[in-house]
């Protein structure tokens, strides 16, 4: 189960401490950005600390930069005639730790924590650090702000990491859950979930419950209800869909002929539509191409950067940023890729035309795409090639 593995120690830590009155200290810091862990104590707080109907008097979620520590601390220390126990949440912990030296905020929550409110539970939360699965690869300035965190509410309060979670604990975390509602999740379609999306955590539970709402709804006699297998992933995961493309440009921006007709022919194949999907698949081509357009232009180098240079509704899944890095880097020039993708908008207006076979025309564009460019540029509508 879950409990057994290490990304989730530390959330496990702090929701046994919560469950039991002799063990639960006046106060915590929920440190790192993985919402997934988040919530999930957050939930064991509501589910142990707080009865369903007494939450709009008991339950406080604060924000730091509107209300002041003073008055949150008040709020703490003064018993509630309408709750038994109260709890607040305090986000945006990083304002206690901005320009000033916060001498009178930090005395006032020592001066706190030396007689706490026995009946009040604080949780500081600082998602404003990011704690990566590997821990040697953390940020430096993310390590000054934890230890700062550490040092100033460490001797207080306890540290609960919500760190990102390792990939092969997310496999794991897939396997045991779905067998937790009787569903067998076999191993090479729990690592394409997890692989595809990044090991995000919040985005594998959400494609993990539509998963086991498909696998329950197109079952048959002969295809049994309980099983997940890769093909429900590659058909029911964008993610997964896309993994394929990424592989396709990789071979194409590496000029690999061979390779790059055998990945288009396997898209063929898996699509639902068959060769009837050509355009969505030159869709595809185009938008990606125009992204490594925009990762040449601004010189992205690494996969922080590329959240800066593309906007949302224009990214990429998180397993293919440093792919795209990588594939954008073997075009020498802008001119490269526009090149590329007034190839494609030639494809697609053939395929509008009723062409004799699709799929010759989608060979030939990869093949185009994979031979060296030549002096001499195709006089296509640049601006059609822009809106695919």
């Amino acid at each position: 189960m879950a409990s057994t593995l290490r990304s989730f120690a530390s959330t496990d830590r702090f929701v046994a401490e919560i469950a039991s009155p002799t063990s639960i200290r006046p106060g915590y810091v929920l440190i790192g950005d993985e919402i997934f862990l988040y919530d999930r104590c957050r939930r064991a707080v509501l589910s142990s600390l707080i009865p369903e109907d007494a939450r709009d008097f008991s339950l406080h979620d604060l924000d730091l930069a509107e209300t002041s520590i003073f008055e949150a601390l008040d709020r703490a220390q003064t018993p509630s005639l309408m709750a038994p126990f109260q709890v607040l949440f305090l986000r945006n912990l990083k304002t206690l730790y901005g320009r000033g030296s916060k001498k009178e905020e930090f005395a006032a929550i020592d001066a706190y924590f030396r007689s706490p409110n026995p009946q009040a539970l604080l949780l500081f939360v600082a998602d404003h650090i990011r704690i990566p699965a590997d821990l040697r690869r953390m940020d430096y300035q993310d390590k000054e702000r934890y230890e700062r965190i550490r040092e100033t509410l460490g001797d207080w309060c306890g540290i609960v990491e919500l760190a990102r979670v390792d990939e092969s604990d997310a496999v794991r975390w897939i396997i045991d859950t779905a067998e937790g509602h009787g569903v067998r999740f076999d191993p090479d379609a729990a690592r394409e979930l997890a692989d595809s999306l990044g090991a995000d955590m919040m985005l594998i539970s959400s494609e993990f419950e539509k998963l086991l709402l498909y696998v329950g709804v197109r079952g048959t006699e002969e295809i049994a209800r309980n099983r997940v297998t890769l093909g429900d992933v590659e058909t029911m995961v964008l993610a997964a869909k896309q993994r394929s493309l990424y592989e396709l440009t990789d071979a194409i921006s590496a000029k690999d002929r061979a390779r790059a007709l055998a990945l288009l022919h396997g898209l063929l194949n898996a699509s639902d539509g068959g060769e009837d999907a050509a355009i969505g698949h030159l869709y595809m081509l185009a938008r990606t191409f125009r992204q490594m357009m925009i990762i040449l232009e601004k010189n992205v180098r690494d996969s922080r950067a590329i959240w800066q240079a593309l906007w949302q509704g224009f990214r990429m899944p998180p397993f293919a940023a440093e792919d795209l890095i990588r594939q954008a880097r073997r075009y020498k020039s802008r001119r490269e890729l526009t090149r590329a993708l007034r190839l494609v908008a030639r494809a697609d207006l053939e395929l509008r035309s009723s062409p004799v076979s699709k799929v010759l025309v989608l060979e030939r564009l990869v093949l185009d795409l994979c031979a060296e460019p030549k002096s001499a540029l195709y006089e296509a509508s640049m601006q059609f090639a822009m809106e695919l």
